[in-house]
């Protein structure tokens, strides 16, 4: 045991009392630790089982005690204790004071600083060679995992190759493992960059916007991520497939960036991690058969993405199927149509429109009609589905738009449509009529042209020529208040005539229809008049002429080349001509002489078109009539207005204008007025509630009972019925009959522009009414299936050329005459008249187009024909 030399008082102490032997075990609190080498054999034997809480490695202990040897200055003395001596070993401590504690102390904080060095030395050794391994032990397994492949590559190839091209292969393979783990290590770093990149570019833009702002502060410019923000922005606003393309450019390149994470983390090929990659963007679910940090650690990330692309593939998918439903919902998706009608605007005209545009094309099977306004799809399909008629296989489709715009009308085929109708809108005439022509210039300014013809409702007939102006050739006009106005002059000198126009002009019963037969070339027109036995001819379109329509020629006219017939018949494929009957007519019982007499008409209320009608009264009237107007207007005014429209008031060959000032719905009024003393009288929706047709209706219906109860109670017969209401008859069957006793003595036309009140009218029989709304209806759905219509409706119209009329059958046979239909229609042809029905003394409605043509009946001279003749 060394022992040191300058410890003097623990030398004796170890002589006087000697330590024990190191063959005696000590306990564990009796242990001390000592830096020094312990040289003796006793010792090392004692201590062999000892172990150092300081676990230094035998080599490493051994170097340290070397160098404690040089940094003792006093040297060391070592004593060797042999064999079987019984000396003790005396051990210095730390603790025991001695003369060289200072030298001891500072070797010892020397020692100490030593140490810690080399321990953190140690350490970063361990540390770095620890990397090291553990980044050879991934390449090692790459290599193994690389070796592995190619083994197995190798063993296939070796089934069907020679040992020399096998021994080639072996001898190629260690490059090319070498290539492909550099090859995995270059894609795992991309991928890294790629997936940094962005972040990258956001930042550098985020840096270069604050230097520009720094380095100008006088302007205010927008930051570059500010602007790159609109872009994108304008971009996926702008393109209609920019979201889904971004969806997909995000798609793909999440896809290659967790293929190239797998290449560089896998043993796979890069077609293979692509796919792979795939699969865990197509499905979350598969990253969890991953093994190794690495692969799962990519899986996990791609499979976030891919959650991510699903969420936005959903939202994508869910507002584009939004936006489809909306679109078809609000009816801004595009018809796809040919030959089908296109009805552009809203109006109360629109379901009597409908219905006989339905009653048109149900020999065809149906058709398509197309309805566009500015209201929405959904309140259109509503109000349609509530009208209470059969549309007979015909298809109504609604569409959103305005026809002032190109966009909207593409939309809705308008270029392939047949025909196209331009309801006018309800309100202003002069607004309503300013914006059909305004749909007029739209309708010519489409590019691929227009297929069919545009049949438009105005409201004043001043501005007809204006509309066809614009228009030109393609436009057929239909005057609706003039139409209305017409008829009601008419119907008022002839009763009885609105339920055959309402036959005539609607596709339920007989219309007029246009055909070419060329058999008849050559024919005479007496001769074609008699030819077709389920239709009547009315007149020819000359083909000669341009197209001319003539109605009721003359019998000695030959048809020629080109020449086409106008008859009146059920339907267009109801007819066809047949062999000439053997019919003769007989002279007439007596001359035609209908002798004019003087007549006293009333007005009740004020049109627009006043003076329209006063000129057609005073062509048609004999003279000295009078003409007796009653409404609001003061007398002034009334003059003011009728002079603004043009009328002379001195020119006025045949009547005389009698001006009264009152409200028609006043009863005191209308008693102030001879009521018993009109031969006709009309009652007009007033200018200042024709706006509104319930309101227009429900004045015109209490003008009208209110004339009848007054004409009731002024007529003779009224004593004679007051004995009978007496005797306890019912109130209300005794106005009914007093109210049909005053229309057997004079004619009361109301014109009535809500369908509804129709039906009030029809139960009471109280007035020979005119339906407005539907008569209009009824000739422009007729204008739009056959535009060379609008020609015969407006010569029928017209003050000059052909009428429609009702005569008496005592001008045509005797009382109780046996004769077929078609010799009265040649009987009436020796008056150059042409018969197209009859209404019999008991019966309600008159028959146009009879059956059986050839039959012969018994007349009575009390029975009614329906002839189309000239005005004079």
């Amino acid at each position: 045991m060394t022992l040191n030399s300058e410890s003097p008082s623990t030398s004796n102490r170890d002589w006087f009392f000697p330590s024990q032997s190191f063959n005696v075990p000590r306990s564990p609190a009796r242990r001390f630790f000592s830096p020094y080498p312990r040289t003796t054999t006793s010792f090392q034997n004692s201590s062999s089982n000892f172990t150092s809480p300081l676990a230094v490695p035998r080599t490493l202990r051994r170097r340290i005690s070397h160098r404690r040897r040089i940094q003792n200055s006093a040297g060391a003395t070592t004593d060797e204790i042999g064999g079987n001596s019984n000396d003790a070993v005396l051990i210095q401590s730390e603790d025991c004071p001695s003369s060289g504690n200072k030298t001891t102390t500072s070797a010892h904080k020397k020692y100490t600083d030593f140490v810690r060095w080399r321990m953190a030395c140690v350490i970063a050794m361990v540390v770095m060679c620890f990397t090291s391994l553990l980044h050879k032990n991934f390449s090692l397994q790459y290599q193994v995992s690389d070796l592995q492949d190619e083994f197995s590559t190798l063993n296939a190839r070796l089934r069907h190759c020679n040992i020399s091209d096998s021994i080639d292969i072996i001898d190629s393979t260690p490059e090319h493992n070498i290539s492909s783990a550099s090859l995995k290590i270059t894609a795992l770093i991309l991928s890294l960059m790629m997936l940094s990149l962005p972040l990258v570019f956001i930042k550098y833009m985020e840096y270069i916007s604050n230097v520009r702002r720094q380095l100008d502060n006088t302007t205010e410019e927008l930051s570059l991520n500010k602007r790159l923000a609109y872009r994108v922005d304008v971009f996926l606003s702008f393109h209609p497939y920019a979201k889904p393309l971004t969806l997909l450019i995000a798609t793909l390149l999440l896809i290659s960036l967790g293929g190239l994470a797998l290449f560089g983390v896998t043993d796979d090929s890069i077609a293979d991690c692509l796919w792979l990659s795939w699969t865990y963007v197509a499905n979350s679910g598969n990253h969890t058969n991953s093994e190794g940090i690495g692969p799962r650690l990519v899986s996990v990330s791609v499979s976030f993405g891919g959650m991510l692309i699903f969420a936005m593939m959903l939202g994508l998918v869910s507002d584009a199927i939004s936006e489809k439903f909306d679109s078809l919902r609000k009816g801004r998706s595009e018809v796809v149509e040919q030959n089908h009608t296109l009805i552009l605007g809203w109006s109360d005209k629109l379901g009597s429109l409908l219905n006989q545009l339905a009653i048109a094309n149900e020999s065809l099977g149906g058709g398509t009609v197309v309805v566009m306004a500015e209201r929405d799809k959904e309140e259109m399909e509503l109000d349609i589905a509530k009208m209470e008629f059969d549309f007979r296989g015909t298809s109504v489709i609604c569409r959103s738009g305005s026809p002032l715009i190109l966009a909207d009308l593409k939309k809705v085929s308008v270029s392939k449509a047949r025909a196209i109708v331009v309801l006018a809108e309800d309100g202003n005439a002069d607004q309503s009529d300013a914006r059909a022509l305004r749909t007029v210039l739209s309708l010519t300014g489409v590019k691929e042209g227009l297929r069919g013809h545009i049949v438009v409702e105005l409201s004043d007939l001043d501005n007809e020529v204006l509309v066809k102006l614009v228009g030109g050739d393609l436009v057929e006009t239909v005057v609706a208040h003039d139409v209305i106005g017409r008829l009601m002059i008419q119907c008022a000198r002839q009763p009885g005539l609105a339920q055959i126009w309402e036959d005539i002009l609607g596709f339920e019963n007989c219309e007029f229809y246009i055909k070419k037969w060329p058999q008849f070339h050559g024919m005479q027109f007496e001769e074609v008049l008699i030819s077709f036995p389920d239709a009547i001819p009315c007149g020819i379109k000359v083909a000669s002429s341009g197209g001319k329509i003539i109605l009721n020629p003359d019998d000695s006219y030959l048809l020629q080349e080109g020449d086409e017939v106008l008859v009146i018949a059920e339907d267009d494929d109801s007819y066809a001509p047949a062999p000439l009957p053997m019919v003769q007519g007989g002279n007439l019982p007596k001359n035609l002489i209908i002798p004019k007499t003087t007549e006293r008409i009333l007005f009740c209320g004020w049109r627009r078109d006043m003076e329209d009608m006063i000129l057609v009264l005073d062509a048609f009237l004999a003279h000295g009539s009078e003409l007796w107007m009653f409404n609001e207007v003061c007398e002034k005014e009334r003059e003011k207005k009728l002079t603004d429209g043009g009328l002379d008031i001195s020119r006025l060959a045949n009547i005389i204008l009698v001006n009264r000032e009152g409200n028609a719905v006043i009863r005191r009024h209308l008693e102030s007025l001879p009521l018993e003393s009109f031969g006709s009288i009309l009652i007009l929706a007033d200018e200042s509630v024709e706006d509104s047709a319930i309101q227009a209706d429900s004045r015109s219906l209490a003008t009208l009972l209110l004339i009848r109860d007054i004409q009731a109670k002024r007529l003779p017969y009224r004593e004679a019925m007051a004995s009978k209401i007496h005797r306890g008859s019912s109130s209300q069957g005794s106005w009914r009959e007093e109210m049909q006793q005053a229309s057997d003595k004079s004619v009361i036309i109301s014109e009535i522009l809500d369908p509804r009140t129709k039906n009030l009218l029809s139960m009471s029989k109280i007035s020979d009414y005119v339906l407005s709304n539907e008569l209009v209806s009824m000739a422009l759905a007729m204008v739009a299936e056959d535009r060379q219509i609008n020609d015969v409706l407006e010569e029928l119209f017209a003050e000059e050329g052909n009428e429609m009329q009702i005569r008496g059958a005592d001008l045509y046979l005797c009382e109780g005459e046996e004769l077929s239909f078609y010799e009265v229609l040649l009987r009436a042809r020796q008056r150059r008249e042409i018969v197209i029905g009859y209404r019999l003394a008991n019966a309600e409605k008159a028959i146009i187009n009879p059956p059986a043509k050839t039959e012969r009946r018994r007349w009575s001279v009390k029975d009614v024909f329906v002839i189309i003749a000239d005005k004079e």
